[in-house]
């Protein structure tokens, strides 16, 4: 079995870092798990509930034998905590991340972080759920789910292989890619989808009918809409973050919409019908896994 950490240390103790915090557990992958962060009730509400095991509030006492840090608090938040946590971090403490934008978090690395470069290996798991807080976190979140490493030219190859063997005891399933690519990919498959549900949640909410219209609202409703139900915080700092790429894939959206609008305004029904066809095959394979080998 790889060896176990010691100390981790976690920084955001909500859904994504308490997941992480469980899976270690999990799979008896660390001897203690440290929560620091924002408000003492959260991280006394995560150690209630056993996803952590200490609570820390200054950051040269959290990092006192701690062999890994994990920042999984809302990338808007990246260059504050690591400002705070740079004076204490000993040669040899990995680093990791779990921010959903990376090109972001690599440059306040190289702002913050610039003498732990050999050890600190941005990272984003591709997993999460429409509630937020220690009481949704769980143990196989990550199971069979996608964590893409950016690693940095600078990264010491053990560094990145011991990162990898953290993230891969919670069950994930290691890809890497640069961060220029990574935020490119999640702003089409992630980001604008999300964007897009909470545009049409507060688009209805705002007209004068909207109790009506909820009312009646059903499934397809509730299943489009399903990540409306995020983090606000959250998604604002990555939007914002994120925003070149995101603008660029909501333009080429808005050239969809306007082409299905022209069929439907020409009645086009054959053509629809196509669309409806196509998407509706991509959609089947990417599920069954067929996708790229039917491409």
């Amino acid at each position: 079995m790889t060896q176990a950490f010691g100390r981790v240390v976690v920084c955001g103790v909500g859904l994504i870092g308490g997941s992480f915090a469980l899976g270690l557990k999990a799979a008896g992958m660390v001897r203690e798990v440290v929560g620091i962060g924002r408000t003492r009730a959260a991280l006394e509400r995560a150690q209630a509930l056993g996803v952590i095991d200490a609570i820390s509030t200054d950051w040269a006492e959290a990092l006192q034998g701690a062999e890994l840090v994990l920042l999984a608090m809302p990338v808007g938040q990246m260059d504050t905590v690591m400002a705070a946590m740079a004076p204490h971090l000993k040669p040899g403490v990995l680093v990791t991340d779990a921010g959903s934008t990376k090109r972001d978090v690599v440059e306040v690395v190289y702002q913050r972080l610039r003498e732990h470069l050999e050890y600190t290996v941005p990272a984003h798991p591709i997993a999460g759920a429409e509630k937020s807080g220690a009481e949704a976190a769980r143990a196989d979140l990550y199971r069979q789910r996608k964590v893409v490493l950016t690693p940095l030219a600078e990264n010491k190859p053990d560094a990145i292989a011991r990162v990898r063997e953290a993230w891969a005891a919670c069950g994930g399933d290691l890809a890497e890619m640069s961060p220029q690519e990574h935020d490119r990919v999640f702003a089409a498959v992630s980001h604008l989808p999300h964007l897009l549900a909470f545009g049409l949640v507060h688009e209805i909410a705002e007209r004068a009918n909207a109790e009506q219209l909820f009312n009646f609202a059903a499934g397809g409703f509730r299943d489009f809409t399903r990540i409306a139900s995020s983090h606000p915080e959250m998604w604002r700092d990555i939007c914002i973050a994120n925003r070149h790429a995101l603008l660029a894939e909501l333009d080429t959206y808005l050239t969809e919409l306007a082409w299905i609008r022209a069929l439907l305004s020409k009645a086009d029904g054959e053509s629809l019908e196509k669309l409806f066809t196509d998407a509706r095959d991509a959609r089947d394979a990417w599920l069954a896994g067929r996708f790229n080998s039917e491409a």
